[in-house]
Order: C-alpha cells, then structure tokens, then sequence
C-alpha cells in the first residue's frame, strides 16, 4: 500500500514523500523591489522535509500585486532574493516550486505604482476590501483587459517562469484558483466577454489553456503545474457551470502534459474524483476541510488514492517538522493567526521543531 511517507517522481526531480507545503501568503518580501529577505530563506529551508514546497504567491508582473509585501519573479534584483531562497531549501535536500500569482482585479491602486489600476478580464468590482498600506479599502472596478494587453499577460508569466527557474527553482505552479486572475476567467460574474476569452466554457477556459502551454514551452511541461479550486467562491467568484467547466478544463491542461494538477477541494468531492479520473499525471490535494485544517485523518487519501500528493496550509506555517509529526501521530504546534500577515520573525521562523 502507498503512504504518504513513500517517494514519489515529480518530473526530473524524486520528492522525498508525498507531503506537500501549499502556498500560503505571508506578506514580508521587505527586500529591495519587494524581494524574499534573508528570513524568507530560513522560513523556507526549516520546512525542507517537505516532498515538495510551494511558495507564496509570486506576482509575475508589477500590476499582478494584490497585497502589500508580496515578492515578485519580474526584476533582476528579485531572482537574485530568490537564489538565496533556493539554495537554501537545495542545502537542505528540499525541492520547491515557486507558485505565478497575478492577483488581477483583487487589489487596489495604492499597491501599484506608477498610476497603474488592478486589471481583470471584464470590468467587474471584486464585493469586499483589501489590505493596503492605508489599511483596509474597498476593491475597485478593474480595467478591463485589451486582446493585447492579455498576451502581454501571458508573456507576463512566461518571463517569470523563466527567471523561477534562473533563480533556482525546480518548477513553478500556475495560480489558476482562489479568485485570482485566470479563475477570473472561468468565473460567470467577473467574465463578461463576448470575444475568443469569454462567452462560452471554451472561450472562458482559453486563458488557463494558453498560460499553461506557453509557460510549459517556455521551461518544460515536467517543471509546470497548475493549481484550480473549483467552485469556492473565494474573492467574490461564481461558477454557474462549474462541473462543465472543469471538466471541459482539466483534459485540455493534461494534453499540454504538465507534470501536475493541484485543487483546492471545494464542497464537491465528487468532481474532485472525476479530475483525478482525468488526470494522467501527478494529483495534488488540498482537501476540504470546513472549519478545520488539513491533518494526520487525510493521509488515507494517499493510501486510498484519492491523490498522489496532499498539500497542507496552516499546519505546515506552524510546524517546519510537519512531515516527522504526521508520521509520529503530533504534536502539533497551533498557528498564530495574528501573525500570518506581515510583522517579523514572530509566528514566522519561530515554531519550534520537534526534540
């Protein structure tokens, strides 16, 4: 019987277990340009025993920032951060992805310099508020993306993709979920288009499609995967059809061959198995867990295989040692939750280790 304590190939890389860190925003790129720090390179290294890390979202552009402190992948000085980040967690015989994130349309135009607005397939004002170095603020109506403007986008992440793998990572993941820029695509209320990127399924699932393909040419489909979350109405998105979509989604993204397909679990576990069904290569899991977190009672989706790889949030921030305390049945250090966002070493490389 597989566990999630046995190896298991990713591509061109073996991963030391089946035990995931999922990308978590921390907000503390206090580097030049918003760079990773020194500390961002410990935060990562004490949780190498990961099979593999994902990092915080990553904007690949400038106007792609939706969160104050964020880090980027699109400037020299960020890639040479991130190479202290990588060499890090390489030191300690980790492998870690750095995760593409353009927020779109969830942001606000104090975040961004240089007069520039939050952009988003259709002109749609994301319900809800932001963190701004003001303080909390309204979203704002997005400018809607040209034709133009969407392929220099996609350029967008594909020049990230490029300096990730200059900065030493082992791939990146495509942020193709939580109510960001490409799920705003997919999304019913925030894609309105009549044009080749809205309308039907085929013309909303066309943005994921094309980042995917131009991204796995650029660096290779076996350094690329996505990650999707159906149907969970994060930022203000809604998916009328969203057992159609993705299963109109998912066969085109295994075509291109990309070496895996990670969902954020919503309510429907039943589609959840109908993707995995889909999927030819890796399946990463980030399983539903209403009012709880991801823990030692979800292994068996491992042994079961309902997934390949199990992705864990907030447990992971708290417990560098995940993988040995899921092992030894805990226990389990508790997150601070004041302290996910911002500050300082505190609730950040701080969690004690077990032993």
């Amino acid at each position: 019987m597989t566990t999630a304590f046995d190896p298991i190939d990713l591509g061109p890389v073996r991963l030391a277990n089946r035990i995931a860190m999922a990308p978590m925003t921390r907000s503390r790129a206090f580097g030049p340009g918003n760079s990773p720090t020194d500390m961002t390179a410990t935060y990562y290294a004490e949780r190498a025993g990961a099979g593999l890390i994902i990092t915080e979202g990553t904007q690949p552009s400038v106007v792609g920032q939706g969160y104050p402190s964020t880090p980027g992948l699109h400037s020299a000085e960020q890639v040479e951060a991130w190479r202290k980040v990588t060499g890090a967690v390489h030191e300690k015989g980790g492998v870690i992805f750095a995760q593409l994130m353009h927020a779109g349309r969830v942001g606000h135009p104090s975040l961004l310099p240089d007069g520039l607005t939050p952009v988003g397939p259709s002109p749609v004002a994301a319900q809800g508020q932001v963190f701004t170095p003001d303080g909390l603020q309204d979203m704002v109506t997005p400018k809607e993306l040209t034709e133009e403007e969407i392929l220099q986008t996609i350029a967008g992440f594909v020049e990230a993709a490029r300096n990730a793998i200059a900065a030493g990572f082992d791939g990146v993941e495509i942020h193709g979920a939580n109510g960001y820029l490409p799920h705003q695509f997919l999304s019913t209320n925030t894609n309105l288009r009549t044009d080749g990127w809205g309308g039907s399924v085929t013309g909303r699932i066309r943005f994921h499609i094309e980042v995917a393909r131009a991204v796995a040419e650029a660096i290779g489909a076996d350094r690329t995967g996505i990650r999707i979350s159906p149907n969970n109405g994060a930022n203000d998105t809604t998916e009328d059809d969203h057992r159609e979509t993705y299963r109109a989604l998912v066969p085109e993204l295994d075509r291109i061959g990309l070496v895996y397909l990670h969902v954020g679990e919503g309510p429907d576990r039943a589609l959840s198995l109908e993707l995995r069904k889909q999927w030819s290569s890796t399946f990463i899991l980030n399983p539903s867990t209403p009012g709880g977190t991801t823990g030692p009672e979800h292994l068996e989706l491992i042994e079961d295989g309902t997934a390949d790889i199990l992705s864990f949030g907030s447990r992971f921030l708290a417990n560098p040692d995940l993988p040995r305390r899921l092992r030894e049945g805990g226990p389990f250090n508790t997150p601070d939750t004041d302290t996910f966002y911002g500050g300082d070493a505190k609730g950040y490389i701080d969690y004690p280790a077990l032993g």
